[in-house]
């Protein structure tokens, strides 16, 4: 690597931190989330928004498309903190005082989610083209994710409370782990198709992607046995925060490795997102300490996530949101609106929570971001080298569109059914 390739990968860094930085002082001014800061400040200095006007990505933009390569190393890391995050939320003692309801409200929203945004981008499809179909399969998976940070900030801010708040704090909290399982199966099937694969479809279609999830959920506990483990003989925070890292990057690495095999002349793949997400899971539930170790993560990673959102707006292709994508993502957004609403109407229903639960709580799910974002990255990544490669693009574009739209509209449809349920204060 000569001089000036690692001044471009550094220059890169500077510029992503400080226009990530600087987005959070001009979304503040409109009481938006941070994270839409970061994903437009990351589309005006990305290469792509110019390559409209006839600019070559290459070349142009604060940063260009060879340095956003170059930074996608991060994304793989920052993913696998997001679920190592995910997963340290998952205490037993705290699950089991949730009680059943929480898991089923969690599960017909994210379930609904899921299988109406499949229906309606499949039949959309069928006119399209059969290309597309992989890609509207892992998007019914990415629309189970939601994002609790927006959420949380308006809890937070107008101070709710109530049944409806009750409810939704367990539900956000569960929902990433629902996703990154729908997701794992759903991403396994997407893969057998986009590649075309015939020869064994049971085997290709349900028993790899079994396998694939079990694996990872194996991978995932052995490393989070291991670092629970470790715990004990390096006390200080310096000490186990670098073993988190180290774990989280193994967990990661691990898809990577086990990629080389192959089944049956099927190439097998897991999953990192389940596989970090388990460590955490692991590591919370072995150590009675592991709040106060867990912060020293949430101290570190901020930088990270704000690099993540940063590249990933950067990476929106706007030569390719035409009339197909911006129809995709239209649909996405209607079938992934309706399922969240009335998936958690049938929780409810079924559970008998009181109707201002019923009512309302689906209207506080609609926020998505990291892990949505994260899901499309994963699978656009995975999805070159097949015949759906060419519109793999398409998967993160709208995927980004749906974000920016979720995070400018997602925060203010929380606030005004948390008010209409009565647990905001109007002064």
């Amino acid at each position: 690597m000569s001089d000036m390739e690692i001044v471009r990968i550094l220059l890169a860094l500077v510029i992503a931190l400080a226009g990530g930085l600087l987005s959070t002082r001009i979304v503040k001014i409109f009481h938006l989330p941070n994270v839409t800061g970061y994903l437009v400040m990351g589309i005006l200095i990305g290469p792509y928004l110019y390559a409209l006007f006839g600019t070559d990505p290459n070349t142009f933009g604060l940063l260009t498309k060879p340095m956003l390569k170059t930074l996608n190393i991060l994304v793989d890391v920052a993913l696998g903190f997001i679920a190592f995050s995910i997963g340290g939320e998952f205490k037993l003692s705290a699950l089991k005082q949730l009680g059943k309801k929480i898991f089923v409200i969690t599960f017909f929203q994210s379930f609904l989610a899921l299988v109406l945004v499949d229906i309606f981008l499949v039949v959309l499809c069928l006119f399209l083209g059969k290309e597309y179909i992989p890609v509207a399969i892992i998007l019914g998976a990415v629309a189970t994710a939601t994002a609790p940070a927006a959420t949380l900030m308006v809890i937070k801010q107008y101070k709710a409370h109530g049944p409806v708040t009750n409810t939704l704090l367990p539900v956000v909290a569960l929902d990433d782990a629902f996703g990154l399982f729908f997701f794992a199966v759903s991403f396994a099937i997407a893969k057998v198709l986009a590649s075309g694969e015939v020869a064994n479809p049971v085997l290709s279609m349900f028993v790899l992607p079994l396998l694939e999830i079990v694996v990872s959920i194996v991978v995932g506990f052995v490393i989070g046995l291991v670092l629970a483990l470790c715990m004990k003989f390096f006390a200080s925070r310096a000490n186990r925060l670098t073993l988190m890292i180290t774990a989280v990057i193994l967990g990661v690495c691990s898809q990577l490795l086990l990629a080389k095999i192959k089944l049956f002349g099927i190439p097998f793949e897991t999953s990192s997102l389940l596989t970090c997400m388990m460590i955490g899971a692991v590591l919370c539930n072995m150590r009675d300490d592991s709040l106060v170790i867990m912060d020293g993560v949430e101290r570190w990673t901020p930088p990270l996530f704000m690099l993540f959102f940063v590249i990933s707006g950067a990476e929106l292709d706007f030569t390719v949101m035409k009339g197909i994508v911006l129809l995709i993502c239209l649909v996405y957004l209607v079938a992934r609106s309706m399922g969240k609403y009335f998936g958690s109407r049938i929780g409810c229903d079924i559970v008998k929570t009181d109707s201002n639960t019923k009512k309302y709580l689906g209207l506080t799910l609609l926020p998505q971001a990291g892990v949505a974002i994260g899901m499309a990255h994963s699978a656009s990544a995975s999805l070159q080298g097949t015949p759906s490669a060419g519109v793999a693009t398409i998967l993160t574009a709208v995927v980004l569109c749906a974000t920016l739209v979720y995070e400018l509209f997602g925060p203010i449809i929380t606030k005004f059914a948390l008010q209409k349920a009565g647990e905001i204060e109007t002064k």
